[in-house]
């Protein structure tokens, strides 16, 4: 199975952070970096007043049930891609885009860094480029994407399904 970290950038929703957390823990994600301005359990080193790291922590909890407690995790303003391309992490975008490939058809590197976008936008062009590979889950309905929570537990499986 290959080393995953998932990023999580400019993720809006309380709920979609807290279920990124728990497919994360069921996959065994090695961490998670929450990045922009995606909301995050308390930390450590918190710098946000109580009331609102709380109410955070809270929320996310309602739908990680303990999976935030369990899966490694910081906050970073902007993904810190360079450190991990220097650790030998594979830089991967989940994004529907001209040189996506297929997700089924992708071939799993060892050690990857996966991003995922805000919900409604997706990556920014300026990340996009910074992708080493894009990956895409096709559609067969009417909608064009997937909730992103469900799309990183898409996404999770048929990356970790490679290496079984």
């Amino acid at each position: 199975m290959p080393e995953i970290i998932v990023i999580a950038h400019n993720i809006r929703s309380t709920h979609n952070i807290g279920s990124i957390f728990r497919t994360c823990e069921g996959f065994g994600v090695s961490k998670i970096i929450l990045s922009g301005y995606s909301p995050y359990p308390t930390t450590a080193n918190e710098t946000r007043l109580p009331h609102i790291s709380n109410k955070l922590t809270s929320q996310i909890h309602k739908t990680a049930l303990g999976a935030e407690t369990m899966v490694p995790f910081e906050h970073q303003e902007s993904p810190d891609l360079e450190t991990l391309h220097l650790a030998g992490f594979r830089i991967v975008g989940l994004e529907q885009d001209a040189r996506s490939s297929i997700l089924s058809s992708y071939k799993a590197p060892d050690k990857i860094a996966l991003i995922l976008g805000e919900e409604v936008h997706g990556l920014t062009k300026d990340l996009i480029d910074k992708c080493d590979d894009l990956i895409e889950i096709p559609m067969t309905g009417q909608k064009e994407s997937f909730n992103v929570s469900v799309a990183a537990g898409v996404a999770l499986y048929e990356l970790s399904k490679t290496h079984l």
